[in-house]
Formats: structure tokens, sequence, C-alpha cells
């Protein structure tokens, strides 16, 4: 079928729909609901068979659903309906939620059902992002594919909305107001954790910290010290340590409420306020265990955004492991696995541009560590998407494991970059030049089994987020008892002195930072445009260009596109 996406923004989950929707052999367009003009002009060249909405925030043109099947992808069980479904489900503790599909109609979240999933909440809260990111992508992109089928049986009629039914579980919520996003530190840290955590990565919690009228986001529970609530205690690693009215909590993020500022790591955006507080353990991004014969730096940066003091800490853990007596080192990423370079702390420096070049380098550093580490062979572990300098800083390993849910996006062109992270070595390295420069330019989106097919990942394994750590490591652990380890390991050591024979990763480093200097200093691509686009959330004006490249209908099926793998 020809299927128009209309989405608020191109984010992981419309991007995970898309490129479901291609696997199965469907032509494709993506259109921003940037207004209703756009939209209705998007279905008039589309000329789509369906229309699907994941998560459309704008309301779908009555010139749309009425001349055109069109399906919303909603955030919450059957019933469930309003602008803050995930929020309140986290604020209120359901024990349960889901995603429903349905018919757009004239009253929003009221049409009939085309489908839906239920899943079980965490009995922790949730963060939003986590959630949104986690159990209710999965669903999501589970019911894109049901319903893309559905609309293909003419016999399939969807149920109209009903109360009475005892499926129709949720009710009619109002939005989230800025009062129901307050909190004092007098509260008990878990109500706490519980109100920033709805809120989490937007608005966020709202409260005052040191006098300063501040959004919290990114907490977590902390020892359970005495003290006034609202002091601050301890920072660690960025974050700090603040009393609440049972606890501590840790608070990784803050903006300050005044113009112009963005969200920062906490300390950061503190300032003064908390430059002499003490260090204080208990709080960590990154971590280093082990196991038979393996090591695991696992690090978890929230939205995978890594500054260049985070880099630092990564490039030092990394050299530590490399300097262990174990056989494999597997090199884990979180929730994200990695975006690349720190734009919100590089738009906060007093000189942008400069941190920007500083952060580069310092990212450069943690992927030299990985590519130069031939005392042991590497796995990367990502579980979570990554995107630019984050998936080039991933390749540099033997094997590149992903989880089935992963999107990648191999590319900086979009926010004015050429790119390092030695990305001209490790891309073309594992997929060719010719397809690294595909990849690049054209800047979309690649889900996990496209990524084994094309060569950017070794295997794709299914399973939650802690079921795909598990394999992994029970993974690295046959690696380290293999019979031919020593082989292998020669075989890395052999492959890396012969490339570098052919020409030095120096080399790689400064033409990649040759081209960067210019875009950074020089802003010949609209680098800082980009940014500031990014960090300041501005809306965007319209579908991107390297989408509507795109919105064309080829009339050709997708290529095929490789199963996932299990270990």
């Amino acid at each position: 079928m020809r299927i128009l996406l209309l989405c608020s923004s191109f984010n992981g989950l419309t991007q995970r729909s898309w490129l479901e929707l291609r696997r199965a052999g469907h032509d494709v367009s993506v259109e921003l609901a940037v207004s209703e003009e756009a939209m209705v002009e998007a279905a008039e060249l589309a000329k789509p068979d369906l229309i699907i909405c994941p998560f459309l925030k704008e309301r779908v043109p009555d010139a749309l659903w009425r001349t055109h099947r069109t399906v919303i992808i909603h955030p919450g069980p059957p019933g469930d309906r309003g602008p803050s479904s995930l929020d309140w489900a986290i604020v209120d503790g359901e024990p349960e939620w889901g995603v429903t599909a349905l018919q757009a109609v004239e009253e929003m979240d009221a049409g009939p059902i085309w489908g839906y999933r239920l899943f079980p909440m965490p009995p922790e809260p949730p963060r939003k992002s986590s959630l949104y990111n986690g159990p209710v992508a999965d669903a999501a992109v589970e019911l894109v594919a049901e319903v893309a089928a559905k609309a293909g049986d003419a016999s399939f009629v969807p149920v109209p909305l009903d109360y009475r039914s005892p499926e129709v579980r949720g009710r009619l919520r109002r939005a989230m107001r800025h009062a129901d996003r307050e909190f004092s530190w007098a509260e008990p840290s878990e109500q706490i954790l519980r109100r920033v955590r709805a809120a989490d990565g937007s608005p966020g919690g709202r409260t005052v910290l040191g006098e300063l009228p501040v959004r919290v986001f990114d907490v977590y529970r902390g020892p359970d010290l005495p003290g006034t609530p609202g002091a601050v205690a301890a920072r660690r690693e960025g974050a700090v340590l603040v009393h609440t009215g049972d606890g501590t909590v840790w608070v990784g993020h803050l903006r300050v409420e005044r113009e112009g500022a963005v969200k920062l790591p906490a300390a950061m955006a503190l300032g003064e306020l908390v430059a002499g507080l003490p260090e204080r353990p208990g709080y960590s991004e990154i971590t280093y265990d082990r196991s038979v014969g393996v090591g695991v730096v696992s690090f978890d940066f929230y939205n995978g955004a890594m500054s260049s003091e985070q880099c630092r800490r990564l490039a030092s853990a990394l050299r530590y492991a490399a300097a262990q007596d174990t056989r494999v080192l597997v090199v884990r990423g979180g929730e994200t696995f990695s975006n690349g370079i720190h734009l919100n702390v590089i738009e906060a420096s007093p000189q942008p541009e400069l941190e920007a070049w500083t952060n580069i380098n310092a990212i450069n550093a943690v992927c030299r560590e990985i590519l130069d580490c031939t005392g042991q062979l590497v796995v990367t572990s990502m579980a979570g998407n990554a995107g630019a300098g984050g998936v080039m800083m991933g390749l540099g390993a033997d094997r590149v494991i992903v989880r089935d849910s992963v999107v990648l996006n191999p590319h900086y062109r979009t926010m004015g970059l050429f790119g390092s992270e030695y990305w001209t070595y490790v891309l073309p390295r594992r997929v060719g030049a010719e397809q690294a420069w595909r990849l690049t330019q054209e800047a979309l989106p690649i889900g996990a089994a496209q990524a084994v097919e094309l060569g950017l990942a070794d295997k794709a394994v299914a399973g939650s987020r802690m079921e795909f750590e598990r394999r992994v490591l029970e993974y690295a652990e046959r690696l380290a008892a293999d019979p031919g380890y020593d082989r292998l390991l020669a075989a890395r050591r052999q492959a890396r002195e012969a490339d570098e024979r052919r020409k030095p990763l120096d080399a790689y480093r400064a033409e990649e930072l040759a081209e960067m200097s210019r875009d950074m200093f020089d802003d010949r691509n609209g680098f800082r445009q980009a940014r500031q686009a990014f960090v300041y959330k501005a809306p965007a004006q319209a579908t991107p260009e390297h989408l509507a490249r795109h919105r064309e209908w080829s009339g050709a099926s997708a290529p095929s596109i490789a199963g996932t793998s299990h270990m």
C-alpha cells in the first residue's frame, strides 16, 4: 500500500514505524504536521491508501480524515483520551498501561478502535522518556504493522469506542497544567521521583533550588541522610544530592527558569552555588564490572549526549579496562547508547565553537581507546538507539551487537557537520566506501535487522534491555573461552597494524578535524542554527529536505532486510 506517516517529529518511534512499514514492502511517505495546509497538501501529493499518525500532537484536519482512512496511534489503553496520557499514568502509579490504534473522527481520541496493546508498568516510577522509548514504542510499532495488515483486509471493520465494554478501561484526562508539575523538597522522595519522572524529558518538574526557580530532570533515589529539605548535600559527576522530606535524591539535570537557559548537568546549571560541595560516592554514569574473562565498561549518559568531561571520564575507564587481565572488553551503553557530542553544554558555553571543538576532540579520544585496544577482543553492546558519533564510536569494536528494537542514524549532515570519531575509517571498513557515502549523505535511519544486513552490526538480539545485556555478556564469556581466541586476537592485531601502515589513524583524525574546523568555526553548513534549533526545541517549519526527497512514490518494494538472529 501507499502509506502516509503524519508525525509531530521524525523521532525514534516514528523512525521505527517507517522502517517496519518499509520492511513489509509498503511505499511510505513522511510528512511533519507543521500546519493543516501542509498535511492536506501531503495527502494530495501522496494519494495514500492509508494515513497513520504515530502519537500526533496536532489535530488531524477534517479534510483529511473525512476523505482518507486515518489511524491515530494513541499512548494509552482503550478509552484513554487527552494529551497527557503518559504523564498521568506515571503520576497516578497505574499498574498497567497500553497503546491504542483508533480511527480519526471529529472528536479527538474517540474514534473506533483498530487494535490495542497492554503492558505492565514497572513498580519503580519510570521516566516518561524511558516509558515512551521502551514498552510504549514497542507496542506502537506492533500496532502500526497490525493496522497496515488490517487495512489490506476488505472485511475488517474497526470496533466503535464503547465505555460499557470491559476492554475499555481508560477515560478522558485533562492536559497537565504547570501546577501539576510543581513539587516541594519537603515531600517524600517517592512523590518527588514520580512527579519529576512524569515530566522527563519535557517539561520537567517545577520547584525552587538554592533560591532559583528550576525545572528538574533525571532524578534517582539517594541515601537516607538527615538534612533540611531542599539543601544540596553533595555533588558527583555533574549530579547534585538534594535533601527531601524523608531522605535524598540525586538530581542529574536542571534548567534554570530564565530566558535563554538550557537543560544542563545539575552541577553545571547551579554553578557557584555548589562549587565548594564535597564529592560523594553513590551516583555514577560509568561503571566497570568483571565476569569470567570479561570486563564490562557500562556508561549511561542522559539522552545519549556526551560532554567533554564525560568523554574524558569514559576514555579513562576504557584505558583502565584495557589494562586488566581480561580477554574480552564489553563496551555497554545505556538507555540511549550515544548520540555523540553534548549540544546543550556546547550552546551554554561562553564560547560555543571552542567547546564544540574541545568536545569533538574528547570523544575522538574515546573512540581511539576502543580502536587501540589490541590486548583484548572488544564487543559493543547497543541496547538503545545511537546517532552520529555515537554510532561511529561503537563501530570501533570487533563485534557490534544491537538490540532488535534499536534505530541507528549513522550520519551528521542534518546537524551541518562533516563528522569525526574516525568515521572515515570505521564506517567504510564495515560497509564499504560506496555504502558509507550513501548512509552519510541520505541521512536516513537504519533498523537493527538492516544494520546486520549492511554489516553495520554483527548480530541483532531480541528481548528486554536486561535480557539483551545478559545475552551479550554470555556471548562475550563464550568468546573469551573460545579455543580459537588467540587466533582471533592475533587477527585483530594484524588487521590494525596493516591498516595503520596503509594509513595511520592520526591521518584520518587530521582530515576529519580539518573539515570539522570549517563546520564549527566558519559555520559553512549551518551548524550553529541546527544546534540552536535542537537545543531550544524550535518547531520545524517544513518537512526536512532529506525526508521530503522520499515523498515521491517509487512504486517499488523496499529492499529485503535480513531477520534478527538469536544467541
